[in-house]
């Protein structure tokens, strides 16, 4: 059929339709020619997409879709942390079919969905999810995707979100002044930690780069740009340096102390090094809660460092920083006012629903310098009115989903002292996870941060004297890890520590509480000896 020939068919038949319901009423000769087009126009103009959904239909669907997710919250400690299903199963579950021609009810596909992701998903918000660093998500959170998702705004301008980007102003300020920097900070919401530190990397080197670099690139006339950090970095710094053309022999590992944080006059050392060798420093990193173990680096002495050679001061505080709110691990922190740039993701311990990350930077018009750009094809101007942000001009993205209201709306239902409640609980659970595994015959306690505990399973009787011995103890944990991980009853993740592989139990979750730590430590020891006879018997 010829292209567009259908719809022209179908108008003409909603014309046709219209005149036979005038006719039928003797209507035709007794209305005026205006008001016959004007009836037509209206008959005509009310389209029906496939795609929109009734009023009606949208609450009784949404009625049953929050009465279905209401009793998964509520049996969620009833249910298997993940049922270690292969990602064959998983497709198995999932079927093959291929695109559908026609369309399926809402109500049966929401039936059908809601029992996939319930029953065949890794839940992080069980009670015993203590891996990785994702955090159990707030109901309130999810409630605020919902309504973010109705109103759709796209939060890369202010013309195009006025309210979506004065709550995510405002919700920047709270967060600085929740871990205890200057509210004149700027700052922008992103998907997770790994942009929240690229963002900051960037600007970084815009700030402290030759002022041709925008129209030049990256050139050595000034030296090779070089950066800091602890062997203890996550692995984004290795990701921006290969992606943003500095290749990773840009990156100064500095080697941790005793305590593993960043040894201070190792770094010190470097720095001078570099720069009588014709380098060019410009960024350290210091570690606010390190990926393994949660250390904290210590945040003042590299603020001196930075501030004496003119280096730019960023902190990945990605899962630590929101620690900082608590008064007695005020200290702990000390040096983040000093700051240029702090990362931090509310979608890990402010248990905001993925994704919410957060950049942080002492002087906002940093990130303009960086990200901003004014093609003849933008018309989002409002210079005049101070208080204008354009989200686009802070970070990579143009277009930007609501991120901010689910933070936004927890920090209120909760205020400050709910958080200092629940982060200073979760803490004193990984303490308690840590004194268990210390009273344990069959557990080693290896360290405990904020509220990272890593431990590991030594068999009853187990000498550690020789070298073999000691390599058995890594793969006996190893294979107890992913037995624990398949299992359903507990997951956690890996750490190694000193050359030990541990398992590594971070508390980032509302929902944990002393009687799942206990369990956790029962579950430890009867799967470590399940797996060290399995090994025995090989």
């Amino acid at each position: 059929m010829e292209p567009g020939l259908q719809p022209r068919r179908q108008g003409v038949n909603v014309v046709r339709h219209a005149f036979a319901i005038l006719l039928q009423g003797n209507l035709l000769e007794k209305l005026p020619l205006s008001n016959l087009k004007e009836i037509i126009i209206n008959m005509t103009n009310n389209r029906k997409s496939p795609i929109e959904i009734t009023n009606e239909d949208f609450k009784k669907v949404g009625y049953q879709l929050i009465d279905a997710i209401s009793h998964f919250i509520d049996t969620i400690h009833e249910r298997p942390v993940t049922t270690g299903e292969s990602p064959k199963q998983i497709q198995s579950v999932l079927g093959n079919a291929s695109l559908p021609q026609h369309g399926t009810s809402v109500s049966e596909l929401f039936s059908r969905t809601s029992d996939l992701l319930f029953n065949h998903s890794l839940l992080n918000g069980h009670p015993k999810f203590l891996g990785y660093i994702t955090s159990s998500p707030t109901p309130i959170g999810a409630l605020a995707d919902l309504l973010a998702a109705a109103v759709n705004p796209n939060v890369g301008a202010n013309i195009l979100s006025p309210i979506a980007t004065a709550i995510e102003k405002q919700t920047v300020r709270w967060l600085a002044e929740f871990i205890g920097v200057s509210p004149t900070c700027g700052g922008i919401f992103v998907s997770g930690g790994n942009m929240a530190n690229f963002t900051a990397f960037l600007a970084a080197r815009t700030a402290k780069a030759p002022k041709n670099l925008k129209e030049d690139g990256l050139r050595n006339d000034h030296g090779e740009m070089v950066f800091y950090c602890s062997k203890a970095t996550h692995t984004w710094i290795e990701k921006a340096a290969v992606l943003f053309g500095h290749g990773t022999k840009a990156i100064r590992w500095i080697p941790t102390d005793a305590d593993n944080k960043m040894n201070i006059d190792i770094l010190s050392q470097t720095i001078n090094d570099d720069v009588k060798i014709g380098k060019m420093p410009f960024l350290v990193i210091g570690n606010a809660g390190d990926i393994s173990t949660g250390v904290v680096d210590n945040l003042s002495a590299i603020a001196a460092i930075c501030k004496a050679k003119d280096l730019w001061f960023h902190i990945d505080g990605a899962y630590g920083i929101p620690a900082a709110v608590i008064p007695e691990y005020k200290d702990l922190f000390d040096g983040i006012r000093e700051a240029d740039s702090i990362a931090l993701d509310p979608h890990k311990w402010l248990y905001a629903p993925l994704e919410a990350g957060c950049i942080l930077v002492k002087n906002p018009q940093h990130l303009i310098d960086t990200y901003s750009s004014h093609p003849v094809y933008y018309n989002f101007g409002n210079q005049d009115d101070e208080l204008t942000v354009n989200y686009l001009e802070y970070g990579f993205q143009n277009s930007r989903g609501f991120r901010a209201l689910k933070v936004w709306m927890a920090l209120q239902q909760v205020g400050r002292d709910g958080y200092i409640e629940m982060i200073g609980e979760d803490i004193s659970l990984s303490q308690l996870l840590f004194e268990e595994a210390k009273k344990h015959p069959e557990l080693e306690e290896i360290t405990q941060n904020l509220s990272i505990t890593t431990l590991r399973y030594i068999p009853l009787g187990f000498t550690q004297i020789e070298n073999n011995n000691k390599t058995y103890l890594n793969t006996l944990n190893q294979k107890l890890l992913n037995e624990l991980q398949q299992g359903g009853e507990v997951f956690l993740s890996n750490a190694f520590v000193a050359d030990k592989y541990c398992l590594r139990c971070c508390i980032v979750n509302f929902r944990t509480s002393s009687k799942d730590i206990l369990e956790i430590v029962d579950i430890i020891v009867r799967a470590g000896r399940k797996v060290h006879k399995m090994l025995q018997s090989e």
